[in-house]
């Protein structure tokens, strides 16, 4: 990373040495990083996904989640065991200018800014503003990505009455919260509503029984339940939430784990151990697709630049594309020795994350990266890693860099 930075900077000097006058120069760059928690030690290890170069390693309190932002400048690790999030500056931020995009491209940084709470879990973000829940509290948080950046979060809270495994999803004026079960609150929620944060209730509460996943896929935001999914759009900036059931074509189940499209608008979710279930909401109950398995889920992650596809790892240690759009599995690749799915539900396995033509997936066992080409879908590189590389966000993508 130095190096070439470097390079960079060294042709820049040597073009402006030579001429009569520095002048200005436009450059396209193209940045990808890798964010990986490992699950022996409490680090997460920053990685040149194009050299396969260690970029730094920051120190943590304890095994994390990690969840990186929609502007990719942040990502945030959630160290639930030990009541902690941190942030991490990414180093890579864009520029939009309509026609092109700026990228300025720094070292990363470990910012000051850290939660301490009862138990986070549940991480949200869309379009900036951010929801940090806690399990063990009677409120969730509410911040701005800008405003941690800049090193002075503003946080504002709303209550949720009892405190539960639950979720809440920000928007500027508004939070959408989940409902804890009145019989027993150590049960998944049993509802959503609107609330505003004067402490207000906007609207009915929606029912929405077992209450657990959620993603964001352009303006629509998913909550999953044992009926079907919440959808929740905006009117006039105030949120909205319809309940879409699950059809009668489906056999019994429900998703608990949620993903959005990026480019193409849906969701895609578990459903069972063996099964994915891929939801156009546009369609209503005609918009669900089941997706068969070979074996049991390990993880799934979506494309966010070849929108029709997502991949999917299971426990026999292939990796599979998935056509969102035909619901079929096109291409399968062995990368690892098998990763059984009995055990701990947090024991240390394989998780995917895109870095531009790359789908990278950790192999904690192994200590490895393993590197596939999106486009060919064949593996073209492995990185050692030392320890039990195990959660995994990438960040980054090409603009034009100034500089004189």
């Amino acid at each position: 990373m130095k190096k070439r930075i470097l390079a960079r900077s060294i042709t820049a000097l040597a073009v402006a040495i030579g001429s009569t006058s520095a002048y200005a120069h436009d450059e396209g760059v193209t940045e990808w990083r890798l964010f990986v928690a490992d699950q022996a030690s409490p680090t997460v290890s920053v990685i040149d996904a194009t050299d396969k170069a260690l970029i730094d390693t920051y120190k943590l309190s304890g095994p994390a989640a990690l969840h990186r932002t929609s502007s990719g400048q942040t990502v945030f690790a959630v160290q639930g065991s030990e009541g902690r999030v941190s942030a991490i500056n990414t180093g890579v931020a864009f520029h939009d200018h309509g026609d092109h995009a700026d990228i300025d491209v720094d070292a990363p940084e470990r910012l000051d800014m850290e939660l301490t709470g009862e138990r986070p879990a549940h991480f949200v973000e869309q379009q900036g503003y951010i929801a940090q829940w806690f399990d063990g509290e009677d409120e969730a948080r509410f911040f701005t990505e800008n405003s941690v950046l800049e090193g002075q979060p503003e946080i504002r809270t709303a209550n949720i009455e009892a405190a539960h495994h639950g979720v809440a999803v920000p928007y500027q004026h508004h939070a959408v919260v989940s409902i804890a079960n009145p019989d027993d609150s150590s049960q998944r929620p049993i509802g959503a509503r609107v609330v505003d944060f004067e402490g207000n209730h906007v609207g009915e509460d929606v029912a929405c029984p077992g209450l657990h996943g959620s993603a964001g896929s352009g303006s629509l935001y998913a909550l999953a339940c044992q009926t079907g999914l919440l959808i929740i759009s905006t009117q006039d900036g105030t949120p909205e939430i319809e309940h879409l059931a699950y059809p009668a074509s489906l056999p019994e189940g429900s998703a608990s784990t949620l993903l959005g499209g990026k480019g193409l608008q849906y969701f895609i979710g578990n459903f069972g151990a063996d099964r994915l279930v891929i939801i156009d909401p546009s369609q209503g109950e005609e918009g669900f697709q089941l997706v068969q398995l070979p074996t049991r889920r390990v993880h799934f992650a979506t494309d966010p630049i070849r929108p029709r596809f997502a991949y999917v790892f299971t426990e026999d240690g292939q990796l599979h594309k998935v056509d969102v759009l035909s619901g079929e599995l096109t291409q399968s690749l062995r990368l690892t020795d098998p990763y059984s799915m009995d055990g701990h539900w947090n024991d240390p396995r394989p998780r995917i994350a895109v870095a531009g033509d790359n789908i990278v997936v950790t192999d904690p066992a192994a200590e490895t990266l393993h590197f596939v080409d999106a486009n060919s879908f064949e593996q073209v590189d492995d990185m050692p890693l030392e320890g039990k590389p195990f959660n995994i966000v990438a960040v980054g993508g090409s603009g034009v860099s100034h500089h004189d």
